[in-house]
């Protein structure tokens, strides 16, 4: 049938298209909206500290939960929705330089830990929590050798706290902490203005138990520190009730042929780009192949199908057909429950529309790392937003099952789905306000996502429904009957449960690979840019899901079994079952998580994220197996 052909033909072209886009260097295009800022020398540099991360609890805390040097007064930076939801929290530090102007041995501040803090400090070493700092909206970085040994800089996002360590001779395991910040900036100069930007910022942590003679608060001579300072011969600073800590830096600069539009380049570098190429071409060869398969069976069953029922000319004949036009009378027969169908079918819609959105906008670049918390804050203002086409895509389907009650088809659009997330959420954010996290989304915060909700998302869904239902319902091409036919035993493989198990493997086999990439990214603190090939994946998977759909539904109904309706949603939405599978074995495969909590955040998420993942798949199945009936039955003649 030639109605399946053409689904072969997108991925390749995207393929090419998204070859070229990811193929070109990250530095072609640069976030829209945000300018360089040129320094004088002399020129002030303000850095401003973030919030401290564990990839081992998943517990974000603000800087100054520990007892570090704190300014006179702390200010939190402009922060947007997407930086709340991430637990960041910017604010500013007593690390001030001048550029271009090199310091050494400055003393930032001298504490003395009570019992209480230098137990903080001890549980955050534990648990290799990493300090992040930001300078002209870049993050500080560590650098580390990359695993592949070849040459060339690789980033480690943020320095650590401490360190656990042993006195020679000693079999008792101490606590150490970084307590000496030897900061690098690089800059790029303007050669005709002599201002320059800055590209780079790195960090150099020492623990060192600095001694001096007397302490004077402006001109304090430290023993330990001095321009020519040997970091190796020093005694690295212990960890102690009732002990003080004298916190320092150094600040140097250095000129670099880095352009200012490419400095995000290093901290984007991955270590394992030639595996994710090769797995995600890997990927697209198997799915392409399986889709070609998957049309070519279509294009042959079907067309030897249609030529045969439409030759059929003598009563005899008619009388012994078999297959999918015997249930001609009842494949368009309202399913059970039709009205949660539409729910989820309106609620898939809009769910599809922010993802492809997203993806655009992300793919136009003004979702780089460098704009920090804009993709949350995109994925939330237009899921608002597309609550417009929820309602009417959920409301044409209603009216078409002759539903007469809108207003509550309407509300249970609106409410179902986020109310489950925002349960969820909701649960969780109390878990980690219990563990004094600044991950704990702020009461004002919850307000106004709640106020998006019911204020703008609701209305939406309204007027999205008002819209769908004023439309003429759309008809069926063939008549149902007003007596359900029986349906015949089906074969253990024909089974609901098994053949929609069976469906959503492969869509998931065809995530799988990227998927690893973004769960390394959301767990282990690293960054996702690589937009093209997740764009790629996206068409794959929206190809393979709308297929396998198609050709299982079509076994189904030659089985003479007409309820495809919930069938085609879940062979396709079966794909998240095993996303979360995959998840788990994540989880004790790759992660390091020991706490309870942090365990119960991680499934929790996962647990969101697997639901969207079966609303979109589900909907995508759907909406194939629906144009394809309608395809079918109105290309028969029926008497």
């Amino acid at each position: 049938m030639a109605t399946t052909k053409p689904s072969t033909a997108p991925p390749i072209f995207i393929l090419l298209f998204a070859f070229f886009l990811v193929a070109s260097p990250i530095h072609c295009f640069y976030l829209p909206g945000v300018a360089p800022r040129d320094f004088l020398v002399g020129d002030p540099l303000q850095v401003k500290v973030n919030k401290l991360s564990s990839t081992k609890t998943q517990l974000p805390y603000d800087y100054y939960f520990l007892s570090y040097c704190k300014p006179s007064e702390i200010t939190n930076s402009a922060e947007n929705l997407g930086e709340v939801l991430r637990g960041d929290r910017i604010e500013n530090s007593v690390y001030a330089f001048k550029m271009r102007e090199e310091q050494s041995c400055q003393i930032a501040c001298r504490k003395t830990l009570d019992a209480e803090a230098a137990k903080n400090f001890k549980e955050k070493i534990d648990d290799e929590y990493r300090v992040n700092m930001i300078l002209d909206n870049l993050p500080v970085a560590v650098i580390r050798k990359r695993k592949d040994g070849a040459e060339g800089k690789v980033y480690e996002h943020g320095f650590r706290v401490g360190f656990k360590g042993k006195y020679t001779g000693s079999n008792d395991e101490k606590y150490f902490i970084y307590n000496h910040l030897s900061f690098k900036v690089m800059y790029h100069k303007d050669l005709e203005t002599d201002s320059a930007r800055i590209v780079g910022f790195e960090v150099t942590p020492n623990s060192i138990n600095h001694e001096y003679k007397e302490w004077k608060e402006q001109d304090t001579q430290l023993i330990t520190c001095t321009k020519n300072m040997i970091h190796g011969s020093t005694v690295p600073h212990e960890v102690d009730d009732n002990k003080e800590i004298v916190f320092t830096y150094d600040v140097t600069f250095e000129e670099s042929s880095t352009k200012w539009a490419s400095r995000w380049d290093t901290y984007l570098l991955m270590n394992d780009d030639q595996i994710h190429w090769f797995s995600i071409i890997n990927s697209l060869m198997i799915v392409l192949f399986l889709s070609g398969m998957v049309a070519m069976i279509m294009m042959r069953t079907l067309y030897r199908d249609i030529a045969n029922y439409n030759q059929l000319e003598t009563q005899d004949e008619a009388q012994e057909e078999t297959g999918w036009k015997l249930v001609h009378g009842d494949v368009f027969r309202p399913p059970l429950n039709s009205s949660l169908l539409c729910v989820y079918v309106g609620t898939g819609v809009q769910v599809f529309l922010m993802t492809l959105v997203t993806m655009i906008f992300a793919l136009l670049g003004f979702l780089s790392p460098s704009n920090r918390g804009g993709l949350m804050t995109a994925m939330v203002l237009l899921w608002v937003f597309m609550g417009l086409f929820a309602g009417y895509s959920s409301a044409r389907l209603y009216k078409m099952f002759k539903g007469t009650e809108w207003k509550k088809n309407t509300l249970k659009t609106a409410f179902m789905f986020p109310a489950i997330l925002f349960g969820i959420f909701f649960v969780l954010n109390a878990l980690i306000w219990g563990e004094k996290s600044s991950g704990a989304v702020p009461f004002g915060t919850m307000f106004a996502l709640v106020v998006l909700w019911f204020g703008i998302s609701v209305p939406l869904v309204f007027v999205g429904s008002y819209l769908g239902f004023k439309k003429p319902a759309i008809e069926d091409p063939v008549k149902t009957n007003k007596i359900p036919r029986q349906i015949p035993e089906q074969a253990w493989y024909m089974k609901p449960v098994f053949s929609i198990l069976i469906g959503g493997i492969l869509p998931f086999g065809a995530v799988f690979i990227e998927l690893f990439f973004i769960l390394t990214s959301i767990w282990l603190n690293q960054f996702y840019y690589i937009f093209g090939f997740l764009f790629i994946v996206f068409v794959i998977l929206l190809v393979t899901c709308a297929e396998i759909t198609i050709v299982l539904c079509y076994f189904q109904l030659c089985s003479e079994d007409y309820h495809w309706w919930w069938r085609s949603y879940l062979t396709a939405g079966s794909s998240a079952l095993y996303l979360f599978l995959y998840s788990i074995f994540y989880f004790f495969t790759k992660l390091e998580i020991t706490k309870l909590v942090s365990g119960i955040l991680y499934f929790g998420y996962m647990l969101i994220g697997s639901y969207a993942f079966f609303v979109l798949t589900g909907t995508i199945g759907y909406y194939a197996c629906f144009w394809f009936v309608r395809k079918i039955y109105a290309s028969v003649k029926i008497d």
